[in-house]
């Protein structure tokens, strides 16, 4: 018996080495050698499912990275000829040398980030009087001043943390490109749509195309509605939903004297001090907690302490695919910029090497003049409870406003406790299995924001479809 279970376990063993041998050389640059070695893995005899997902996801992530990296160091100079005044090539070869643009050597050469001219300029704002059709961030700012001031008044004085509800209806859609699916399959599709929260209420679906299967619970941890529609030849196939909600403002008057200790045996929120995904204690997140922190013992203290360093100290940039990226806290920390998410990620892992309970929520900001797919963060403070922060306002108002510094530290106040009606959150947890389950891998297998689709066991990848969601609001009916 015991020469059995040793023969059977060699291929095993080999076959999951293959993995780390070829995530090695994906590292060192060499994809193509790295996909040739999965696809002779994955041909290969007594390879189980868990495994074969695996490889099949691992080879898949070394396209998603390519599709990261499309430019050349040629076409990168030629667009930001576009973009910043007087731009000469030893300037930007200086720049290249810098580091300053996220790049990958692949199969001997290298290729930057799609997003280098974004980036660019948050990395490094001094650049800013050079730039050319800079994005005008006014309405946005301008209606977050408003929101956040109203928000606060309004819960002052009615000595209450819900306010001002929002009625609004959306439509999301979804369109795969025509001959993406051959003809006659049946098409798959996982859109967001909100869940039930104190801050999100009184959901409808008002219409749909083609009429959802499923529609998940409304507590689910990532809420979908659920389609399939067989796909015509040379006919895009197209999902939409048209919904109702209403959205309410968030203000929490936390006070430090106030904070208790929380039951840490309580099952709704053990699990949120654990690590998990992108959570993970490494000894630079032990390193900087302690620097941080220090001695402090209270945690609504501690939490802010965290968001605060956050909102001055790391950049905003797009980000790279998150499935790409093994641990998106570390990296954020690491590279010192991130997106929404990868911020959010890190105020978490910082919130729960410390005891304090943090969870993920993320959908859409569909603030006038800043729509966008949006990930922020919860903590749980007794006797408060569940708690909303979001790093990403507090980032974009002390590093990207425009206002004065005291009314940008008052935006950032107010969103550490305080959250702004437009939202449209569909997820209250990262890493979370859609439902009913995908057959095949996902495109996003950290956040639900874009939809899902697939047909057959084949992903469908994102630069296979579009999506959008229109948003406008309604009168709050009584």
């Amino acid at each position: 018996m015991m020469s059995l279970v040793f023969f059977v376990a060699v291929p095993l063993f080999s076959q999951q080495a293959v993995v780390e041998q070829a995530s090695r050389l994906e590292e060192q640059g060499k994809f193509t050698d790295a996909a040739n070695l999965l696809s002779e893995a994955l041909g290969g005899a007594g390879v189980d499912s868990e495994l074969r997902k695996a490889l099949e996801f691992e080879r898949d992530r070394l396209s998603r990275i390519r599709a990261d990296y499309p430019l050349s160091e040629e076409r990168l100079f030629e667009i930001l000829t576009k973009s910043v005044k007087d731009l000469t090539l030893d300037e930007f070869e200086q720049w290249v040398a810098e580091g300053r643009f996220d790049a990958r050597e692949i199969d001997g050469s290298t290729y930057y980030m799609g997003s280098s001219r974004s980036n660019l300029f948050f990395r490094h704002p001094e650049l800013a009087s050079r730039r050319i059709n800079a994005p005008d961030w006014t309405e946005f700012e301008q209606n977050t001043l408003l929101t956040v001031r109203s928000i606060k008044k309004a819960a002052q004085e009615q000595q209450t943390t819900y306010v001002l509800p929002k009625r609004f209806s959306a439509t999301m859609t979804v369109t795969a490109k025509a001959g993406t699916v051959p003809a006659g399959e049946i098409v798959k599709a996982w859109l967001p749509i909100p869940r039930s929260f104190p801050h999100q209420r009184e959901f409808e679906v008002i219409f749909s195309s083609p009429v959802a299967k499923e529609v998940a619970n409304e507590e689910s941890p990532i809420r979908t509605a659920y389609f399939e529609q067989l796909a015509q030849r040379d006919k895009p196939t197209v999902f939409s939903i048209e919904y109702g909600y209403s959205g309410y403002g968030v203000w929490f008057d936390m006070k430090p004297e106030d904070v208790q200790l929380y039951e840490k045996s309580d099952p709704a929120v053990v699990e949120f001090t654990k690590e998990s995904h992108h959570v993970v204690f490494t000894e630079k997140i032990k390193n900087l907690s302690a620097k941080l922190a220090g001695g402090e013992a209270n945690p609504a203290v501690k939490a802010r302490i965290f968001y605060n360093w956050i909102t001055e100290n790391i950049k905003y940039s797009y980000a790279l695919e998150y499935s790409t990226i093994r641990n998106i806290s570390d990296y954020c920390l690491t590279k010192g910029y991130g997106d929404c998410g990868q911020a959010a990620l890190l105020f978490i892992t910082l919130c729960r090497y410390n005891g304090i309970p943090a969870r993920w929520q993320s959908g859409w900001l569909t603030m006038p003049g800043g729509k966008t797919i949006h990930d922020w963060t919860e903590v749980y403070i007794q006797p408060y409870g569940w708690v909303p922060v979001d790093p990403y306002m507090g980032v974009f108002a002390m590093q990207y406003f425009s206002a004065p510094v005291e009314t940008r530290k008052e935006i950032r106040d107010f969103y550490f406790g305080g959250l702004d009606q437009y939202r449209m959150a569909a997820n209250s947890d990262h890493n979370q299995e859609l439902v009913p389950p995908k057959q095949s891998m996902r495109s996003d297998n950290v956040d639900f924001q874009r939809g899902e689709l697939e047909f057959g066991t084949t992903n469908i990848y994102f630069d296979k479809y579009s999506y959008r969601l229109e948003v406008k609001e309604r009168k709050k009916t009584p």
